[in-house]
């Protein structure tokens, strides 16, 4: 079964109850049993729900998966991953990380002993260094967000397996469309069905999807303990926004490569970041283990914040605002929005810098946004 057929029909057969062509809304915090331990498979919406498992089997056929997990948001998605790490353990991880995931280590699991590295997975050797006898875990996020770096997934994750590492992909900014972080050696692959998966900005969610029964025993007994699920009315939400995710991404990426070679012409643009830009530092590895390059173009223009302020003021259909994925153009000012828990410096090594734009390119017509570029950069 194709993509774009599995998007739409797995783990969505008609209702049994009723016939409904389309998951219902299963709106039930209990479920009736017909004596003490005998009922239908559900018992109580934290542990499990109907609406919630059509989504779960739909993610996990999609990344090629076996099981799949949704959450509350993608950092309660990456908090329960990182909770199977015990004191002791060190995980590897990019320098060039989302804020959020940086936060949630350095205020919640450093402070449990669980030991980070951060380091340049551009340098495979540099990787190769990092390794301690209690490294468990590498954490891959690629593209990057918001310099868009391209990681190898295949030789990281052929790297850490030789050191029984555990290798976790964040797919957030490529979605399943464009890359499938298992088939490429990954153990776990996390998401924030927030942009992408679900497309229209107008929930918060998170997924796992993984192969080994043991590790999704684990990580749903976390889910289950801590509670950090969705609602049947945001799963259905992503239910109805995974089904257009094909035609969206295509329309992301056109619209993107249209959008990076506007700016790479601009006279006050001083870089533009695209993997499917040739000279994107990373797109040799891009094309092998990509399908498309996304929808995000970051660039930087010639000035500071001040000068970024005056596009921003201009800008008629980008909005200013957090977030990225959804159908509408989406203008981000990354060191003072996502990144600005990150120290100073750690910013600018990055490539954070104070006249940084993260664009997430929509699918308006491509006409008008390249007008709208146009006017703000003047």
């Amino acid at each position: 079964m194709k993509f774009e057929t599995k998007a739409i029909w797995v783990g969505q057969a008609a209702d049994e109850a009723t016939g409904a062509t389309i998951v219902p809304i299963y709106q039930t915090s209990t479920f009736t049993q017909e004596e003490v331990n005998k009922h239908k498979g559900y018992e109580y919406s934290r542990v499990g729900n109907p609406t919630r498992s059509a989504l779960d089997a739909c993610l996990a056929s999609l990344e090629e998966g076996k099981y799949g997990l949704t959450f509350s948001s993608g950092l309660a998605a990456e908090h329960a991953i990182m909770s199977m790490l015990k004191p002791g353990d060190h995980v590897i991880v990019p320098e060039d990380m989302y804020g959020g995931t940086y936060r949630l280590i350095k205020e919640i699991f450093e402070p449990f002993n669980i030991k980070f590295s951060f380091t340049d997975f551009t340098d495979l050797k540099v990787i190769g260094n990092e390794f301690l006898p209690s490294t468990k875990m590498v954490w891959i996020e690629t593209p990057t967000n918001p310099t868009l770096k391209i990681f190898d997934i295949r030789a990281i994750s052929e790297l850490s397996h030789r050191h029984d590492a555990l290798v976790v992909v964040d797919n957030t900014f490529l979605s399943p469309f464009f890359q499938k972080p298992l088939l490429l050696g990954a153990d776990i692959v996390v998401h924030s069905t927030t942009k992408y998966i679900n497309g229209h900005s107008d929930i918060i969610g998170g997924a796992v999807v993984l192969n080994d029964k043991g590790l999704y025993d684990k990580i749903h007994l976390v889910q289950k303990s801590v509670g950090a699920v969705p609602s049947p009315f945001d799963s259905w939400l992503t239910l109805r926004g995974v089904k257009t995710l094909a035609v969206r991404m295509r329309q992301h990426e056109e619209n993107a490569f249209k959008v990076a070679m506007f700016l790479q012409k601009q006279s006050n643009v001083q870089e533009v970041f695209f993997p499917g830009l040739e000279t994107h530092p990373g797109h040799e590895i891009a094309k092998k283990q990509m399908t498309g390059f996304g929808g995000v173009v970051s660039f930087k223009l010639k000035g500071g914040l001040s000068e970024c302020n005056v596009f921003f003021k201009k800008l008629k259909i980008f909005q200013l605002a957090d977030s990225l994925g959804g159908i509408e153009s989406l203008a981000n000012y990354s060191a003072m929005m996502t990144h600005d828990y990150f120290p100073k410096e750690l910013r600018e090594k990055i490539g954070v810098t104070d006249n940084l734009i993260r664009l997430s390119i929509g699918i308006e017509h491509i006409d008008d946004l390249l007008d709208d570029l146009k006017n703000a950069l003047v």
